[in-house]
């Protein structure tokens, strides 16, 4: 089988089912998701968090952040710094002025770097051994790999990404917990 093939045509064709989700079932889907979520980080003691500028119908988890900035927590946005190279974390809240960054997705204009011991990261496909299908650039796999202490990692996505497998790749890194629509795995 050709492993990298196979995972384009996954990508391709759950990005486009998942674009194809009516906005009604979205909105309750990304609800259940995000209810979970914070039940799950409710265990966590309040520290800089992670997560993710929603893009191509993924889970908006902006309003999350704001409970959880009201509870103590620092949030942030990952940027792209170039090819291959872990991403950095910029601190953000709703008052920040934007920038679009790479792909067009919006960062914080003011960069103050941060190091999240979360990161809450989208899904467009995942296992039962909790490893997910990204864009395909690697960007969070080469960020968990390059931070020490590693951050607790956490994979958001609809239950239509579940899959038997995604082929990881040696590079790949599970997630410490997968939650979609159906809870928290």
């Amino acid at each position: 089988m050709d492993v990298p093939a196979w995972r384009r045509e996954a990508r391709t064709r759950l990005i486009s089912e998942r674009s194809q989700i009516a906005p009604e079932e979205h909105q309750q889907a990304s609800q259940k998701i995000e209810r979970f979520l914070e039940q799950l980080l409710s265990g966590f003691p309040a520290q800089i968090i992670s997560a993710y500028w929603p893009y191509k119908g993924e889970v908006d988890l902006r309003p999350l952040m704001a409970r959880l900035r009201a509870q103590g927590w620092i949030t942030a946005l990952p940027a792209v710094v170039g090819p291959h190279k872990p991403l950095e974390f910029l601190r953000w809240d709703s008052e920040s002025e934007m920038d679009a960054g790479v792909y067009g997705i919006p960062v914080p204009r003011h960069r103050e770097l941060v190091t999240p011991g979360v990161i809450v990261t989208p899904l467009v496909a995942f296992d039962a051994n909790k490893y997910r299908l990204g864009y395909g650039a690697g960007y969070f796999d080469a960020t968990l790999a390059h931070l020490a202490p590693r951050p607790h990692a956490i994979g958001v996505g609809f239950e239509l990404g579940r899959l038997d497998t995604i082929y990881p790749f040696e590079t790949d890194i599970p997630m410490e917990h997968i939650v979609t629509e159906r809870g928290v795995q």
